[in-house]
């Protein structure tokens, strides 16, 4: 039977933080291939990267394992998601939409933010869904077309 659990993640202990870092490897690669760039600046954090980091993680561990984690910020009743991950192994079994769910029930912002690359379909087909709205779209200077989505308690731009 799976043993799915949500938890907060500690990213300052180096266990949690390799952890971390080999599931933002995995999952990023996937996203570099479907972007289709061979640099792709989230492959570049280091397990220090997520050792110092100041945002908060939270994770759900599938038999003890980190299936997923979202990164976020939250202050003044503003989320800013920064990075929201899967496991290649669990894609397509709705734990990046468990973790969305998780995260705004937990702190009920006003206001929600996140970023993606436009070509990411699957992302941002999933943000729409949970009512969040494209804002903006611009090309990066390392080449990668973005894409960003709000979402407002009102749901007013």
């Amino acid at each position: 039977m799976e043993v799915r659990k949500k938890q907060k993640l500690e990213s300052g202990d180096i266990n949690t933080s390799k952890m971390l870092w080999e599931l933002f490897q995995k999952s990023y690669k996937v996203e570099a291939e479907l972007v289709a760039v061979k640099d792709f600046p989230p492959l570049r954090r280091t397990v220090k990267d997520f050792q110092k980091s100041k945002t908060e993680f939270f994770g759900i561990l599938v038999n003890g394992k980190l299936a997923a984690a979202i990164e976020i910020v939250y202050q003044k009743l503003e989320l800013e998601i920064w990075s929201l991950v899967v496991d290649p192994a669990y894609f397509r079994q709705g734990l990046a939409k468990e973790l969305l769910i998780f995260t705004e029930e937990k702190f009920k912002p006003e206001r929600s933010t996140v970023e993606t690359a436009a070509i990411n379909y699957p992302a941002i087909k999933l943000y729409q869904q949970h009512g969040f709205v494209l804002v903006e779209q611009w090309m990066t200077s390392f080449d990668i077309e973005k894409v960003k989505l709000v979402k407002r308690k009102t749901n007013l731009i």
